[in-house]
Order: C-alpha cells, then sequence, then structure tokens
C-alpha cells in the first residue's frame, strides 16, 4: 500500500463513521476554502465534447458549475445550454480556458480536451490553485508525466486522472485486483489486454475551417497544419462531426494529437493490469512489437505523409514486467483483461467479469472488505465524488499520477517502439531507454511558439 493510499483510507474510514453523506449537501453556491465540510466546490470545465460533457453531466450532483470553456463555439453553445439545464443557473463561457484559470472563485477544473492539451492546462491550473480532474491518457509524453508529477509535488494540488475503471463499471475491475491480491489465480503469469484496433483513412484533403472553430488555438502546442476534413459525417458517439478529419474526435489517430489504441483504451485496461499486478511505482523491462501495422509508411520514427491516420491500426506488444509476468496489449480478440496464474484464470471487462475463479467466490468469497482493501476505504459513488472527497481530505485520489503515468509509459513505449520498428529496453528507476539515443528523443516533445507551458 502507498503512503496515500494508506492516508485516504485513514480518512475515509473516518469519514464514514461520522456520516460522509453529510460532505456533499450544499449551504452556498460557491465553495469559502472549504472550512466547512458542507460546502459544495465551484467547478470549470474546459474542452466539452463528449467526455467532456460526460464528466460535468456525472458531477452536477456534487459540485457547481460556474464555467465552461472551448475552442468552437458550436459545441461551447450547446454544452452552455445543457448545463443550464441541468443545474438551473448558467455558467459563464469562454473559449480561452486562461480566463477560467484567472477567475478566484473556481476551486477545481475538468479537463476534457484533445490530448496534446492536457499537461499545459493542467500544470498552469495547479500553478493558478486549481485542483484538477483530467481525462485519459493525462499526457502526450513520457517527459510531460514526469513534469506534472513535479508540479503536483510542488503545489499540493489534488489530481485525479479519468480513468473511471478504478471506481465505476460496477466495481468489477476492482473485483479483479482483489482476486489477484487475494491469490486466487495464483501467482500470475501473464495477462493480456485487448484494446481493439483502429481503422486507416483515405486521403484527406485540406479544407476551410467549420465556423466558429478556432484552429489555430486547437492545434495549441502542435506545429501549425491546415484543417483537413472529408465530407462524410460519424455516426453514434462522436458524431456528428467528419468521420475522417484532424480534429473533433478523429485527433486520436494522430501521433501529433494521442496516441490510437495504446493511450486511448490502453490507458483503462493496462491500467488496472498495472494495478492487480502491484506494478504501480515501477515498470517493464523490455517492450517489444510482435505484429503490427501502420497504416502510412514511417521514415526514423515518423510518417512521411500528412494527410492520413497514423497510428497503428493492429498490434501485439509483448512486455517483461517485473516477476517475470508477460503482459500482451493486443488489438485482437475480445475488449477486457485476462489474467492468467498458475491456478486458474479470469476475464473481465465493463460488462462481465467470468471464468473458474469467479464462479468460486459462491463458496469461497473474497475476505470482508477485500474490495475496500484495493480501493484504500469505501468506494466512492462514482469518480467525481472520490476526487471531492480527496478535495476535502487533501490527499490524492484513487486515480493518482504516478501509478497513471506508470502504466502509462508502457503505452507510450509501445508506440515508440511501433514507429521505429524495434524492441525497446526500458530503465524503470531511470525512466530511460537504454542503449537507444533515437528512441529517448520520443520521451519529450517541444512546443509551438507561443504556446509553452506557463510555469
Amino acid at each position: 500500500m502507498t503512503i496515500s493510499q494508506q492516508s485516504r483510507r485513514q480518512f475515509l474510514q473516518g469519514m464514514a463513521a461520522a456520516g460522509a453523506a453529510g460532505m456533499l449537501l450544499p449551504t452556498t453556491n460557491r465553495a469559502l476554502g472549504y472550512e466547512s465540510p458542507n460546502e459544495r466546490p465551484v467547478f470549470a470545465t474546459i474542452g466539452l465534447r463528449n467526455q467532456g460533457w460526460g464528466i460535468t453531466n456525472k458531477s452536477f450532483k456534487f459540485a457547481d458549475f460556474a464555467a465552461l470553456a472551448d475552442v468552437d463555439e458550436n459545441v461551447l453553445g450547446e454544452n452552455v445550454e445543457k448545463a443550464e439545464k441541468a443545474q438551473k443557473k448558467k455558467p459563464d463561457a469562454y473559449k480561452d480556458y486562461r480566463k477560467v484559470l484567472d477567475r478566484k472563485d473556481i476551486d477545481a477544473v475538468m479537463i476534457a480536451t484533445p490530448d496534446h492539451w492536457h499537461t499545459k492546462i493542467s500544470v498552469e491550473a495547479m500553478y493558478a490553485g486549481k485542483d484538477v480532474y483530467c481525462e485519459k491518457p493525462l499526457t502526450l509524453t513520457i517527459d510531460e508525466g514526469k513534469l506534472i508529477e513535479k508540479v503536483v509535488k510542488e503545489t499540493g494540488r489534488v489530481f485525479q486522472v479519468g480513468t473511471m475503471q478504478r471506481t465505476e463499471s460496477g466495481q468489477r475491475f476492482l473485483q479483479a485486483v482483489a482476486l489477484v491480491k487475494n491469490g486466487r489465480i495464483g501467482t500470475v503469469k501473464k495477462v493480456t489486454c485487448g484494446i481493439g484496433g483502429m481503422v486507416g483513412s483515405p486521403e484527406i484533403p485540406a479544407v476551410a475551417v467549420p465556423q466558429g472553430l478556432d484552429w489555430d488555438f486547437w492545434l495549441g502546442p502542435t506545429a501549425e497544419v491546415p484543417y483537413r476534413a472529408l465530407p462524410e459525417m460519424r455516426q453514434g458517439y462522436g458524431g456528428g462531426v467528419p468521420l475522417y478529419s484532424n480534429c473533433h474526435y478523429s485527433f486520436r489517430n494522430w501521433h501529433e494529437y494521442s496516441g490510437g489504441k495504446l493511450t486511448d483504451w490502453g490507458a483503462h485496461h493496462v491500467d488496472i493490469a498495472c494495478w492487480a499486478l502491484g506494478a504501480t511505482e515501477t515498470g517493464p523491462s523490455r517492450i517489444a512489437p510482435l505484429e503490427y501495422t501502420l497504416p502510412v509508411e514511417y521514415k526514423d520514427g515518423y510518417p512521411v505523409v500528412n494527410n492520413q491516420y497514423n497510428t497503428a491500426t493492429k498490434f501485439k506488444i509483448q512486455v517483461d514486467m517485473p516477476n517475470d509476468v508477460e503482459m500482451i496489449i493486443t488489438s485482437e480478440g475480445d475488449n477486457g483483461i485476462l489474467f492468467e496464474g498458475t491456478e486458474g484464470r479470469f476475464f473481465v471487462n465493463r460488462g462481465k467479469i467470468t471464468g473458474t475463479p469467479v464462479e468460486d467466490l459462491k463458496e469461497n468469497p473474497l475476505p470482508e472488505g477485500a474490495i475496500e482493501e484495493v480501493y484504500g476505504g469505501p468506494v466512492s459513488e462514482n469518480h467525481t465524488a472520490n476526487f471531492i472527497e480527496a478535495m476535502h481530505s487533501r490527499k490524492q485520489p484513487i486515480s493518482d499520477v504516478w501509478s497513471h503515468n506508470r502504466m502509462l509509459e508502457i503505452c507510450h513505449l509501445s508506440n515508440i517502439a511501433m514507429r521505429l520498428g524495434r524492441e525497446l529496453k526500458w530503465d524503470p528507476a531511470k525512466r530511460e531507454v537504454i542503449g537507444d539515443d533515437q528512441a529517448n528523443t520520443f520521451l519529450a516533445r517541444d512546443s509551438r511558439k507561443g504556446f509553452e507551458i506557463n510555469m
């Protein structure tokens, strides 16, 4: 157990004894420095499409939203209307997130921008005295993770990463971790993370920027490039935008802004796998791309064309973890995690947890309090509630930046290995690639002039 988990457990146990519900009851329209445990915190959300609205919507029960920010005025306007309807009070609307950070009445920000903006906004928010809830994947590079850790420690801000599987999904993932930690499959030998694949794209032409979108601000720290899109529209989740573009939703398919499935779904399932293995404070020794398909040609780790999706579409990555555990990250098979040990195996995803060790729970249940032991105290109502509990206690929440960055390093390194076409040896103590200067150049990226992080 880490120090932060132990401290959090002691706080939550005491809170449960005193009646935790009272901590979230509203007595005022804005927070007043948390002098009373009954105050509702004041939040703002930065980045509002899809997950941005999702985390905002599930937080109205616990917090008042004073402001929303987005570089697309259409997205901003739509979500301001929805927020006003939900909380019976209209939040202020901003295109520039810095106006949110300037406000002294805002206690915390929820960040759900594309990945390439996460670190800059998070760091500046902490220096502005805000606690932070930031969506996964937290960073675009490994060095960004180190910077966020430094600033969390320096400022003492509470920082929750949006890996909500640690709290939600019917506690299936908590049960999975508890099964492993209670020896129900013996010694773990292998864990397979099925995270699905991506698709490639046709050539995507440069076209006029949609009305209402500040494209330069959307690009932010990344290189200045034209807006690209094809006419066909995306349907279903994330719909209402071009199916093929280098912007809304499809940013996940470009290494310039994200890391494909490795950081999209990998940030969820690799996280749970590392948690169960007890590898939240260390890392792998080797990352080997066994099979993979990149949708465009690469040279020296960079795509040679700029008008097509460039993240891996199919892959099978072998990761050598501590204690001789083999981790496989694959685009094939069911989405979820398969744990295999010397005495059994089981599978878990957001909809189910199956296998003989699970069936055996009917006759041989986990010890009383096993789930709480994993979580570090009573399981919060949702991931936002956990964040607010941490804001009151001033302890780090369940999805802390340190454990998140450790597992996300595996995802980032997997992408680097595929881009360079070779296995990498990793030093988890120094957090650098061993004997490969070229690979180490991918651990950081320069920010575009005018969009550097304000320290």
